[in-house]
C-alpha cells in the first residue's frame, strides 16, 4: 500500500501540464541532440543544465532525464544509418544495426531500436521502483575486488565472441588497454604514454576513439568500394515490421539486455557502456544463431539497445539514494539537485518524495514519448540512405569533427580521430574487428584503478581476488569462458574422456 501511495504521489507531480511539457521537451531535444555524432548525453545535458535553474527542482529533474535517456537512444540512429556511434553504448548497435540498413532494413532496425529501448526503459523504471533499496545495499557489497573481476569478465567476454576468432580478439582487447593507459596515472601523477603531448595529459577521449574506429573508417571502407543506393526503394510503413520469425527471437534477448542492464546502471562507475558491451557479448555466446552476429542479427540490435535503456534508467539509484555518481552525466545530475538545496543520498526519499517518486513516474512518460515520437519519424531518418554519396560523406566527416572539436575546442582531437580511422579501416581490411578494442579502451583504465585499490586495501595480498566468493566466482567463469575459446576441441575432447573415462560428456564436443 505504501508503495502504491507513494506512485500516486509521484503520478500527481509529474502528470501536471508543467511537467509533462518539460518532460517532452527534454526528450524530444535529447533526440535530437543524440543523432549528432560525438556529442551524446553529457555535453545535451550540460548545455541545458543552465536552464534548469530557473524551474522548480522537479521541474528540472525531469526534463534533464529526459534529455538524458533520449540522447541515448538518439544515438543509435546514426549508428544504424551511418555506422557512426551518436554516444560511445551505441557503438554496439552499429555492429548489426549497419549491415541491417546495408541489406536494406534500416526502418526494421530503426522499428526495433525503439521497440528495444522501450521495453529496456520500462523493465528499468519497474526495477528502480521496486528494488531501489534492495539493489543499493548489492552495490554496496561490491568492493574493489569485486569491481575488478567484473572488468576482467567483460574484457574476455568481449575477447572470445569476436567474429574475427577469439586470439584477434584478445588481441584487440589488449591494445585498447594499452591505449587507456595513455595520460596521467591517478596514483603517482606521472604521465604516460603522451610521447611529451600536452594535450594528451588527460588520455585520448572515448569519443575521439570511437568515432575513428567506426565513422572514419566507414567512410573510407565505403568511399572506395561499390555502394548500392537506396535512392530508388519506396519506403512503406510494412517495411519497418520485422518478420513473425523476428519478432519471436527478439523476446527472450530483449529480456536478457534489461535484466544486464539493469544491473550494472545500479553499480557505479559501470554505466550503459558497459552493460551494452556484456549484454552483446552474452547473448552472442548463448545465441543459437551466433553465425548471424555481425551481418544483421536482429538480436544483435534488441540486446544492447535494451540494456542500454534499463542501464540509463537504473544509474539514477546509486546517484539519488546514495550520492555516487556513476558517470560524468550523473555527476551533472548531482550538481542540478545541490543548486537548488538538495542534497543526495539515503534521506532524499523521505525528505523529498514528490521529487523521487515524481520523477520514477515522468520515466514512465518519457518513453513512451519517445516511442510515440520515434516511430513516426522512422520513414524521415531512414530517408538519410537516399542522399546521393558525395553529399552524405563529406558532411559526416564535417559533423564527427566538430563534434570531436567540441569535446575539448582542440585541433589535436581531429587529428587524432583521423588517425584512428586510419587505423580502423587498416584493421577491417586485416579483418580485425575494433569492437573488442574499444571495449578494452573502457573498461581497461577502471580495471586498472579497481586493481590497486584492492591491492593497497590486502597490503599487496594477490589471493584477495580469491578470498571473496563474488570475486572468485567471477574470475572462475573467465577462466572457463578462455579456456573453451582458446582450446581445441579436440583436445578438450581427451580430457574429458581421460578424466572421465565412462563418461559420455565428449560426445557433446
Amino acid at each position: 500500500m505504501d508503495l502504491l501511495n507513494n506512485l500516486i504521489f509521484g503520478f500527481e507531480t509529474a502528470a501536471t501540464p508543467y511537467n509533462l511539457t518539460y518532460c517532452f521537451v527534454g526528450v524530444f531535444l535529447g533526440t535530437f541532440i543524440g543523432v549528432l555524432p560525438g556529442v551524446g548525453p553529457l555535453a545535451a545535458v550540460a548545455m541545458l543544465l543552465p536552464v534548469s535553474f530557473y524551474l522548480p527542482p522537479e521541474t528540472a529533474l525531469v526534463m534533464l532525464a529526459g534529455v538524458y535517456y533520449g540522447s541515448e537512444y538518439g544515438g543509435s540512429i546514426a549508428s544504424i544509418l551511418l555506422n557512426i556511434p551518436g554516444t560511445p553504448s551505441a557503438s554496439v548497435t552499429c555492429l548489426d544495426g549497419y549491415p541491417m540498413a546495408r541489406q536494406g532494413r534500416a526502418g526494421v532496425a530503426l522499428f526495433t531500436t525503439a521497440i528495444a529501448s522501450f521495453v529496456g526503459g520500462i523493465f528499468g523504471v519497474v526495477v528502480m521502483t521496486f528494488l531501489s533499496p534492495v539493489l543499493a545495499e548489492f552495490a554496496l557489497l561490491f568492493g574493489p575486488s569485486e569491481y575488478f573481476s567484473v572488468m576482467v569478465l567483460g574484457l574476455i567476454a568481449a575477447s572470445v565472441v569476436s567474429s574475427s576468432g577469439a586470439i584477434r580478439g584478445v588481441m584487440m582487447v589488449c591494445l585498447g588497454i594499452l591505449l587507456g593507459a595513455i595520460g596521467v596515472d591517478i596514483n603517482s601523477g606521472d604521465v604516460r604514454f603522451a610521447a611529451g603531448i600536452q594535450e594528451l595529459r588527460d588520455g585520448v577521449n572515448l569519443v575521439v576513439v570511437a568515432m575513428g574506429l567506426f565513422g572514419i573508417s566507414e567512410v573510407i571502407f565505403s568511399a572506395r568500394g561499390n555502394i548500392k543506393s537506396y535512392a530508388t526503394e519506396k519506403i512503406s510503413m510494412k517495411k519497418f515490421f520485422p518478420t513473425p520469425s523476428e519478432w519471436l527471437r527478439s523476446i527472450a534477448p530483449a529480456l536478457r539486455g534489461s535484466v544486464i542492464g539493469s544491473f550494472f546502471g545500479t553499480l557505479p562507475g559501470t554505466g550503459q557502456t558497459v552493460a551494452s558491451f556484456v549484454s552483446y557479448a552474452v547473448e552472442k555466446r548463448m545465441s543459437p544463431n551466433k553465425e548471424q552476429f555481425g551481418k544483421g542479427a536482429i538480436e544483435g540490435i534488441v540486446v544492447p539497445e535494451s540494456a542500454n535503456n534499463a542501464a540509463a534508467q537504473t544509474a539514477f539509484i546509486p546517484t539519488l539514494t546514495l550520492a555516487i555518481p556513476g558517470s560524468a552525466t550523473m555527476a551533472l545530475m548531482l550538481g542540478a539537485l545541490m543548486v537548488h538545496g538538495i542534497n543526495p543520498g539515503p534521506r532524499l526519499i523521505v525528505e523529498y518524495p514528490e521529487l523521487f517518486w515524481g520523477l520514477i513516474v515522468s520515466f514512465l512518460f518519457g518513453n513512451f514519448f519517445l516511442l510515440i515520437l520515434n516511430i513516426p519519424l522512422i520513414g524521415l531518418w531512414v530517408r538519410l540512405l537516399r542522399v546521393p554519396h558525395y553529399f552524405l560523406y563529406p558532411t559526416v566527416i564535417v559533423l564527427i569533427c566538430v563534434g570531436v572539436f567540441s569535446i575539448n575546442n582542440s585541433i589535436l582531437d581531429i587529428w587524432v580521430t583521423l588517425g584512428f580511422g586510419l587505423v580502423g579501416y587498416i584493421l577491417r581490411l586485416y579483418r580485425y574487428e575494433p569492437a573488442p578494442l574499444l571495449i578494452g579502451f573502457v573498461l581497461g583504465p577502471m580495471m586498472e584503478e579497481f586493481f590497486r585499490r584492492a591491492m593497497l586495501l590486502s597490503r599487496g595480498d594477490p589471493f584477495v581476488f580469491f578470498e571473496r566468493p563474488g570475486s572468485a566466482s567471477l574470475l572462475v567463469i573467465a577462466m572457463i569462458l578462455l579456456l573453451w575459446a582458446l582450446v581445441p576441441r579436440g583436445v578438450i575432447r581427451i580430457l574429458i574422456k581421460y578424466l572421465i573415462p565412462n563418461s559420455n560428456s565428449s560426445k557433446r564436443f
